[in-house]
């Protein structure tokens, strides 16, 4: 593996905006993929409290980074303080990538819903079929609008119900679709209902991050092997895939879709294709 280039004043930088970001595995992944292509550039982890992103992200410019990843709980706090923000991440309410533009503007924008769908694609994974997404927090939203963007019916399945019903509302606006595409439903009582029909079943909510945590599913519903079960959690074994696993489901984590992520901010920064294969091997997976 090739060396990362030394830091000095000709070092471009980016970095991830967090709290807490310890367990994250982008700056290894985005360093090797620099050092890869012979880039001068470095990526750090900027641990940012709660409260405090709006100070953070007024510094980039004048810090000299090229951008940032943002990640919990930021995600929606930093649209306020952007210069301009791309339609996918005015409609799912969310940016996971700043790019500071060369007169030191700040464009957001959303790499999550592209690295879910390129992850499926690389797995060989159909776009046909009902979809089942569990919780209606951010990262629902991103899973729910790229599905609703190639076509797929998505039924939405929140602890909040007006929460799944804005989801749904603003995704089928902002994409122009028609009427009941998109369903929002109440967590946990709809699963017995909703997983019988669902091809792709997605846990979107942050259940399964910590030591203890309950699987996000009703234990008196099975799954079964036609289904496709999806856990953005990537950084641990979760209940909720082995529960799926034992049932006979396919079972999938939310690594490749944090390197699909990483590669398409890579890329906005860069201007360059990223090596997804060298970013993949950084995770260690």
């Amino acid at each position: 593996m090739k060396q990362q280039l030394p830091i000095d004043g000709a070092t471009r930088l980016v970095g991830l905006m967090g709290w807490p970001i310890s367990h994250s595995h982008s700056p290894a992944m985005h360093n090797a993929a620099f050092a890869a292509l012979g880039l001068p550039w470095a990526y750090v982890p900027l641990p940012v409290p709660p409260g405090r992103a709006a100070d953070a992200v007024r510094g980039l410019a004048a810090l000299g980074f090229a951008g940032v990843n943002v990640t919990m709980p930021h995600k929606p706090a930093v649209m306020p303080h952007l210069h301009e923000v791309t339609a996918a991440a005015r409609a799912v309410g969310a940016v996971n990538t700043i790019i500071v533009r060369n007169d030191g503007s700040l464009l957001g924008d959303t790499t999550d819903g592209y690295g879910f769908m390129a992850d499926l694609a690389e797995r060989g994974v159909e776009f046909t079929g009902p979809a089942l997404v569990i919780g209606a927090g951010g990262a629902a939203r991103s899973v729910t609008y790229a599905l609703a963007e190639v076509g797929m019916a998505v039924a939405v399945c929140g602890l909040e119900t007006d929460q799944a019903r804005h989801l749904c509302q603003v995704t089928t606006d902002a994409l122009s679709l028609p009427p009941g595409r998109l369903t929002a439903h109440i967590y946990p009582h709809a699963l017995p209902e909703l997983a019988p029909a669902a091809r792709l079943i997605v846990n979107a909510t942050s259940l399964g991050m910590c030591d203890g945590d309950a699987a996000p599913w009703d234990p008196s519903v099975p799954f079964r092997p036609d289904q496709v079960v999806y856990d953005l959690v990537y950084h641990r074994p979760t209940a909720f895939l082995a529960r799926a696993a034992a049932d006979g489901a396919r079972t999938i984590n939310g690594l490749g879709m944090l390197v699909h992520q990483g590669a398409r901010s890579f890329e906005l920064w860069t201007g360059q294709p990223a090596p997804v294969d060298v970013m993949r091997a950084a995770t260690g997976s």
